[in-house]
């Protein structure tokens, strides 16, 4: 009964406006997946197919509802050496191994390491990508007829105003609807969907990719198929957090990279190229009312009818209306509370954010920006922790023993501060090392404990430690290479 509900509640609970919805997205994603089958160097049908193909099978098999794959750049950019070197077969074989990975990845649970990433690296992240989507739609605004302007003007106009009105009917499939009147209208000379490239008239056919099953062709397509993963995994499930911020619902990680997984295959399979998430596209459907599985479903289906059966149709829409949708998604993917926050937040997180976002902008690798993101993170998180570390001494009445209390945590970044601290030239019978308000983390804690014990065998002093919890006492006992008979380590 449970599973039943769950499918009525991530399918047929909103199923008007998802249906809409999908149509919305189906319409946007025709330019993004022309665009980066170009990319690619393959033919404009491979980047259409496998939106169609990605669509629908994620739609049944991904982890999160409303979310919405396709053919993606930060997948097209990765294809191009392997397409012009070997050719289409060899980039559909490196897809279906590259979905193999994603499966493998999801079955080990590996979603989980999405944790790692700060908050800073995910708002990095959303805003590089709101300046990606925009920056991709400067072509249709530099150099064009002073008409295409009014027309992205009136599309905006509808997306924005047409909700004061009813909603309904989602703003964005309204704003292309009435841009293509006013353009047929007016007789306007503009350019249309048709002119972004040949567009596919049949469906999709199954057919396994014509490569030789040898070490060779594995060699080949390997490195290719490990980065396609990476890359379609970390976009996916970066888009998936945002997406549960947006709609306050939860996704499964783990059975997103499964899902990636099935739907590269089947469409690789179906002649398609690989892909991921699409946050724009998402954000299109989330912001159109898209909240179950069924808008996902129906965006795939509704793209394929409009390539095949309403192909004449699809043609004569202006590609300004399609560029305005793009617009909006711009905007409302970018957090513009951010830009306020800059100056309040820790300098850290700031740091974090804008490198991201320079990084991802610079080199249009999203990948490469949550990279530099996460380490910048962990390098100010080790920062911060080294400073919490506190050595503090006390000398006995009799001034034979000195006491050092450390307290904080005792790792690679701050493992340097207790080595230094502690005094092994002043003349004393005895050095005591109080750890008990301190934890060892790792081998560079006792090795910093090492040194000390080395330093102090020389000077003829003797060190005992103690207060060392369970965990630190079982890093010593394995890892120091001081002899455990002149440690006199105890408990507190």
């Amino acid at each position: 009964m449970n599973r039943i509900s769950t499918l009525r509640r991530e399918w047929f609970a909103n199923a008007r406006t998802d249906l809409l919805s999908g149509l919305v997205v189906a319409l946007a994603l025709i330019p993004e997946a022309i665009g980066f089958s170009v990319v690619a160097g393959v033919d404009p049908k491979v980047g259409l197919y496998a939106s169609v193909v990605i669509a629908c099978v994620i739609a049944f098999t991904g982890g999160r509802p409303a979310m919405v794959s396709a053919a993606t750049a930060s997948t097209a950019v990765l294809m191009t050496g392997l397409v012009r070197d070997h050719g289409l077969s060899y980039l559909l074989a490196a897809t279906i191994l590259m979905g193999v990975i994603q499966i493998v990845a999801g079955l080990l649970k590996l979603g989980r390491l999405m944790r790692f990433v700060s908050q800073s690296v995910m708002t990095g992240f959303v805003n590089a990508l709101a300046i990606l989507i925009f920056m991709a739609q400067l072509p249709q605004l530099v150099g064009v007829p002073h008409v295409i302007y009014g027309l992205i003007a009136l599309g905006l106009a509808v997306i924005y105003g047409f909700p004061y009105l009813t909603r309904a009917v989602p703003s964005p499939l309204v704003a292309i609807a009435v841009v293509t009147c006013v353009s047929l209208g007016l007789g306007l000379e503009v350019r249309t969907v048709a002119d972004l490239g040949q567009l596919p008239t049949a469906l999709p056919v199954f057919a396994l990719p014509e490569v030789p099953l040898t070490l060779e062709t594995l060699r080949i397509i390997l490195p290719v198929s490990l980065t396609l993963a990476a890359v379609g995994l970390l976009e996916s499930l970066l888009t998936a957090q945002i997406i549960d911020d947006m709609t306050d619902t939860p996704s499964g990680k783990s059975r997103e990279c499964i899902g990636q997984g099935v739907a590269n295959m089947a469409s690789a399979v179906f002649g398609g190229m690989g892909g991921c998430a699409m946050i724009g596209q998402s954000v299109i459907n989330v912001s159109s009312g898209g909240r179950g599985r069924l808008s996902t479903f129906a965006a795939g289906v509704f793209l394929l009818a409009l390539l095949v059966v309403l192909q004449r149709l699809l043609a004569i829409i202006p590609v300004a209306a399609l560029t305005a949708v793009m617009i909006m998604v711009s905007i409302n993917t970018f957090s513009w509370r951010s830009l306020a926050q800059l100056r309040g937040n820790p300098w850290p997180s700031s740091v974090v954010m804008l490198a991201t976002v320079a990084t991802v902008v610079a080199t249009g690798d999203l990948a490469r920006g949550v990279l530099v993101g996460v380490l910048l993170s962990g390098v100010f998180f080790a920062g911060k922790v080294s400073r919490l570390v506190r050595i503090t001494s006390s000398l006995s009445a009799d001034g034979a023993q000195r006491i050092y209390r450390v307290e904080g945590q005792v790792f690679f970044a701050s493992a340097g501060l207790l080595s230094d601290a502690i005094d092994v030239w002043e003349e004393l019978d005895q050095i005591v090392i109080d750890v008990s308000a301190a934890h060892f983390w790792d081998i560079s804690a006792v090795a910093a404990l090492d040194r000390v014990m080395l330093k102090a065998r020389r000077h003829g002093r003797v060190v005992e430690v103690v207060g060392l919890n369970a965990a630190s006492a079982t890093m010593v006992d394995r890892f120091a290479t001081y002899p455990k008979d002149e440690m006199a380590a105890r408990p507190g």
